[in-house]
């Protein structure tokens, strides 16, 4: 060969790291072009970034898939993205009739149903149960110490699981075969009454993820409960829910305000259409955990001092925000952003930059800032999640 091979390119492009200011210079050596398509203003930052902020971002296409007859999972942790300590994600799929075995966490389980339908079962401290069918868009959440099952339906499902713990490893759980497997079987007998050749079968490791056939009709499992139903709801039909509508896009928010049971963690699921943008703003309360469903995306998060940094999502994508970081997420395609903002929290929260402007003396607001009318007339007292540009004037 007389020469190198063509760097590879989307249709013959080459994004070179160099700024409309002129900053910067080209890159010829060895890179992932692919990579650099997909992260735009990783490679060209903006001129208002600044600093050394962490990575705030990490793709479930980048994680390690543990793969089970039955179903996959994987996950992102603070193994995989360090920054996020408050909170764990697990993207898990689930064949027709494939069970997530039965099971239990030192953790609050926080799930969205991104696909499909699934079959969920519960029993709480008081041996109360709990059964439901779950489809898209709905929420489930199991309190710490609360034993559970997911089962596929008819199409399988794919759904996120959230943790209250950036540690957390779905593969660490407490599973019911992992217990059987390592008590011995004369304690076995003693605790249920039975041989010990009831239990000459039993797995000799926990099995997480297995195939199953798909289970009958709802009302052909219900189990009759002495003790009764739990009492608070263990699902949400997110979807269902009223939006908040803005010019920009949808709003969805859930805490325990409106799903009772969900004391560890808060939510919103956010639209974005294009055009448009989350808001400039912050959260009081505790970092954001974030899982883009649709779209692409990019946002800055500001750390004070001087300090910014770009991220560009798109589906798969996991992004994280330290508490009280301002920042926004602004649409960069064609089609709604969807994506979901997650708190350790009972409470969702959040201080919009515009509304606190509002409600602040003007005077103190235009000197603070050097501004004048053109901004302090747009100021809204009202909070807009989500935001579309202005058209830009013809020249």
């Amino acid at each position: 060969m007389d020469h190198p091979p063509r760097m590879p390119g989307w249709n013959g492009f080459v994004p070179q790291p160099i700024r409309k200011d002129g900053a910067g210079a080209t890159d010829n050596g060895p890179r992932d072009v692919m990579r650099d398509l997909e992260n735009p203003d990783m490679l060209v930052p903006p001129a208002t970034d600044a600093g050394t902020l962490p990575n705030m971002k990490f793709s479930f296409s980048d994680t390690h898939m543990q793969l089970n007859f039955g179903g996959w999972s994987r996950e992102v942790t603070v193994r995989e993205l360090p920054i996020a300590t408050t909170l764990a994600g697990v993207n898990m799929r689930l064949t027709p009739g494939g069970v997530r075995e039965m099971h239990w966490h030192q953790q609050a389980e926080w799930s969205y149903m991104i696909m499909g339908k699934a079959r969920i079962t519960a029993v709480d401290q008081d041996g109360r149960n709990f059964i439901a069918d779950v489809g898209p868009g709905d929420l489930w959440y199991f309190p710490p110490g609360i034993p559970h099952s997911i089962q596929g339906l008819e199409e399988g499902c794919e759904f996120l699981l959230v943790f209250d713990d950036g540690s957390f490893s779905d593969i660490n759980t407490l599973s019911l075969s992992d217990w059987f497997a390592h008590t011995p079987r004369d304690v076995l007998s003693a605790n249920f009454g039975v041989p010990d050749n009831a239990f000459s079968c039993l797995p000799d490791k926990q099995r997480y993820i297995y195939q199953d056939k798909v289970p009958g009709p709802l009302e052909t499992q219900i189990v009759s409960d002495p003790q009764g139903r739990v009492p608070l709801s263990l699902t949400h039909r997110l979807l269902a829910q009223e939006p908040v509508v803005t010019p920009g896009g949808t709003v969805r928010i859930v805490d325990s305000r409106n799903f009772p049971v969900s004391t560890a963690i808060a939510a919103a699921l956010v639209e974005i259409k294009p055009g448009g943008m989350r808001e400039m703003h912050w959260h009081p309360n505790n970092d954001e955990w974030q899982y883009y469903l649709s779209g692409t995306a990019r946002m800055t998060v500001f750390a004070g001092q001087g300090t910014a940094r770009t991220f560009d999502y798109r589906a798969g994508d996991v992004g994280y925000v330290p508490f009280a970081f301002g920042h926004y997420v602004q649409n960069t395609g064609n089609v709604s952003v969807w994506f979901l903002e997650m708190f350790k929290s009972n409470r969702f929260a959040d201080v919009s930059l515009n509304q606190w402007m509002a409600l602040t003396p003007a005077p103190l607001v235009a000197n603070n800032l050097h501004v004048g009318p053109p901004l302090m007339n747009a100021l809204r007292k009202e909070k807009w999640p989500v935001v579309k540009y202005p058209p830009i004037p013809r020249a």
